[in-house]
């Protein structure tokens, strides 16, 4: 009887075995079922850019909520190479598994139209844009041009006189000076740009009288005008900036334009869809965060919550337009 007992038992062990074996192998193989469990192990999102600018202040603040929320650590890597062209390469270029994921900006859809990079925004699953800083225009407090018609009016009837920075040749708010000009019917070689090590080395250039007009995000301006210093004659933007009420946009001035620095994050092409949904609703949920409102807030960013399928319809748009705007500087082919 007792050796009758342990073949039963035996039997009934091995057909326990098969039966988990079985439903682990269900759980492994059906669709979604790795999607499921995601993420089981530490996540690493590449930053082109340096360390304390508002693309990887920007990113933290969102990797610090995806680790609350999915109880796994997320590294952000500042990956500063090739002007952030490399970067965006090596990181479309990542295992499609959800684990790396790259701070996309802007550049990533001017890049391929120079030459500087032969990927684009197609070669990415994107998951959500976070951030769109508009361009802004300024000039000294003290300078004639009391408002932006009286500018380009000036700078239509002087060509070449008047000089303007913000950032490298070919950067974004470069870019924002051609459209603009274009927007104008102005000549885009009519206002010359100097190259600059940013929008911050501009402003002082700016006040130092190097340069006439200073072009750059909208966030940075603030601080100059509380203080007197400087006048923001208009923002490239469809409504009107948190902080600069005051400051009319071109789309109310009549002028058909607008841009931003935008940030965001995307995974690899061939990531899984319930991967990118689960990621694009965290991401939500941290955008809408406390946290993240009053970073916007004390940063004077511009917040924008774009995901998936829309920050992709944004992006097909601006590849366009920046190809465009690229030709009429000289920039592109």
């Amino acid at each position: 009887m007792g050796k009758c007992v342990s073949k039963t038992t035996l039997y009934l062990l091995i057909i326990v075995a098969i039966l988990v074996i079985g439903v682990g192998a269900y759980v492994v193989l059906r669709p979604g079922g790795g999607a499921e469990a995601y993420p089981t192990k530490p996540i690493t999102i590449y930053v082109p850019w340096s360390a304390g600018g508002g693309t990887d202040l920007t990113t933290r603040q969102i990797a610090a909520y995806l680790q609350s929320k999915f109880g796994v650590q997320v590294n952000v890597l500042n990956r500063v190479a090739g002007g952030g062209a490399a970067t965006m390469y090596v990181g479309a270029k990542e295992a499609p598994d959800g684990y790396t994921l790259t701070a996309v900006t802007i550049e990533l859809n001017m890049f391929p139209h120079t030459g500087a990079l032969n990927i684009t925004y197609k070669d990415y699953e994107l998951i959500a844009m976070l951030i769109c800083n508009p361009a802004s225009v300024a000039v000294r407090a003290d300078a004639p041009w009391k408002t932006l018609k009286d500018l380009l009016t000036y700078i239509k009837e002087h060509p070449g006189e008047l000089k303007a920075s913000g950032t490298a040749t070919g950067g974004v708010w470069d870019i924002a000076r051609v459209g603009l000009l274009k927007a104008a019917g102005i000549d885009v070689n009519a206002l010359p740009w100097v190259p600059s090590a940013g929008f911050a080395p501009a402003l002082q250039e700016l006040l130092a009288g190097g340069i006439q007009v200073a072009i750059g995000g909208s966030g940075e301006v603030k601080p100059y005008k509380d203080a007197g210093q400087i006048r923001v004659l208009a923002v490239m933007n469809d409504k009107r900036v948190e902080g600069l009420e005051d400051v009319p946009t071109l789309v109310e001035l009549g002028y058909n334009f607008s841009i931003c620095g935008w940030a965001g994050l995307a995974a690899p092409k061939g990531t899984p869809p319930e991967i990118i949904n689960k990621l694009a609703n965290a991401v939500k949920e941290g955008y809408y965060s406390e946290q993240f409102q009053k970073f916007l807030k004390e940063r004077g960013f511009v917040g924008r919550l774009l995901l998936t399928k829309e920050f992709e319809q944004y992006c097909a748009r601006e590849y366009e337009l920046m190809r465009d705007l690229l030709k009429a500087a000289g920039y592109a082919k």
